[in-house]
């Protein structure tokens, strides 16, 4: 198998060329700096705009980083930094967080195809600017215990628990290629977090920009399903009302109680979704912490050897105020109005029974009672578990 070589070192220019999210990056301009409004708007800027639509286009096809952008690689350092100025500015302002992700991820991906082969100074100097200095011991590098724990937390990798670490004086030592992996974290959680912007300039590129993102849309994938449990699509329009109205409450920004956070986490699991896509709908919150809700999650889901919990079933949810029996928050009634006829059967004592009739597959070994061809009761939701397990997401 080929070694790719050592990347060449960077002059000052180059390095922000190469790495734009670092603090100070703005120098590659000479301090000619133009406005918001003609970055986004502006002929003049057209270069810088028409990369930074392909480096979203880019990251929303391949998360992974890997795809070539070939305006990218030809492009001037400035051009280079004001594409991903354009491409931040832009998904700051789009109706859904999942293209920042995305554009986050791949980002991040992208600078460590560089700094898995970049020279000591270099990860050396990458590191120290995004706020995790590390020191180089024997051709190692020591990052502060906080620090790792920071970043490693949100590292699925077994390798990177802090069991298996060198850890002396406070500093934990990792080799070179572990250490750009870090790096690629600071990355990732630097640009998952969008830029505030003026109300004005989210309804300018709203506008501008509507075709780019319908483009988007229709390109991201749908829930991904954890392998051998389904051989189908995770489809939300067969999830219960109650079920809904919690993502969308999420979606909105607005609070989910803690039953509500713990119930959305295991009914997401029993029917399939994978780790990244239950943590996705999350990002709402308000106080949205992705380690918190990370291990939450994994603390939830992994119950059992991977069982999970079981969701709270419909007495459960009507007793925490999350039913949604008296209006289905999708019904093309604006007010919700309109009842699910389904909601109301008697047999019905469970959302995952709820999702199975409507023709979605459910991941679990006790299922609920589909109806009255059978008496046995439907599995009972673990109504102590919110109570053990913290609140999904919550600080």
């Amino acid at each position: 198998m080929a070694v790719r070589g050592a990347a060449p070192p960077l002059d000052p220019q180059s390095l922000f060329g190469e790495y734009p999210f670092l603090p100070g990056a703005e120098a590659i301009l000479g301090g000619e700096s133009p406005s918001v409004g003609d970055l986004l708007t502006s002929p003049s800027y057209g270069r810088p705009q028409a990369i930074g639509t392909a480096r979203i286009l880019a990251a929303v096809d391949d998360p992974r980083g890997a795809q070539t952008i070939e305006e990218l690689a030809s492009a001037r350092g400035d051009e280079r930094y004001l594409s991903f100025l354009f491409a931040r500015l832009v998904l700051a302002a789009a109706p859904s967080p999942a293209p920042l992700r995305r554009w986050a991820v791949a980002e991040a991906k992208r600078a460590w195809a560089r700094l898995d082969r970049a020279p000591p100074d270099e990860l050396e100097e990458v590191a120290a600017r995004l706020g995790y200095p590390a020191e180089r011991r024997d051709g190692r590098f020591a990052f502060a215990l906080p620090d790792y724990l920071r970043l490693a937390t949100g590292i699925r990798e077994a390798d990177f628990r802090l069991a298996r670490q060198d850890l002396a004086h406070g500093r934990v030592e990792v080799e070179p290629k572990r250490a750009a992996r870090l790096v690629q974290e600071a990355i990732r959680r630097t640009l998952a977090v969008p830029v505030a912007v003026h109300p004005a300039v989210v309804a300018l590129v709203r506008e501008r920009q509507a075709e780019l993102f319908e483009r988007v849309a229709a390109r991201l994938p749908p829930p991904v399903a954890r392998p051998g449990i389904s051989g189908e699509a995770i489809r939300r329009e067969r999830f219960p009302p109650c079920v809904r109205r919690m993502m969308r409450t999420l979606e909105r920004g607005e609070n989910l109680s803690h039953a509500g956070r713990f119930g959305l986490a295991a009914f997401l699991h029993k029917v399939g979704a994978d780790l990244e896509t239950i943590v996705d709908a999350y990002r709402g919150a308000p106080d949205f912490d992705e380690s918190i809700t990370r291990y939450q999650v994994e603390h939830i889901t992994s119950r059992g050897g991977g069982e999970g919990y079981e969701p709270p079933e419909c007495d459960t949810l009507r007793s925490h105020g999350l039913c949604a029996r008296d209006g289905d928050p999708d019904a093309p009634d604006p007010a919700g109005r309109q009842r699910d006829p389904l909601c109301f059967e008697p047999f019905l004592k469970h959302p995952l029974q709820y999702y199975r009739l409507k023709g979605g597959a459910v991941a679990e070994r006790n299922r609920p009672d589909d109806g009255p061809v059978t008496s046995a009761e439907p599995s009972r939701g673990t109504s102590a578990a919110p109570a053990r397990t913290r609140s999904t997401g919550r600080r």
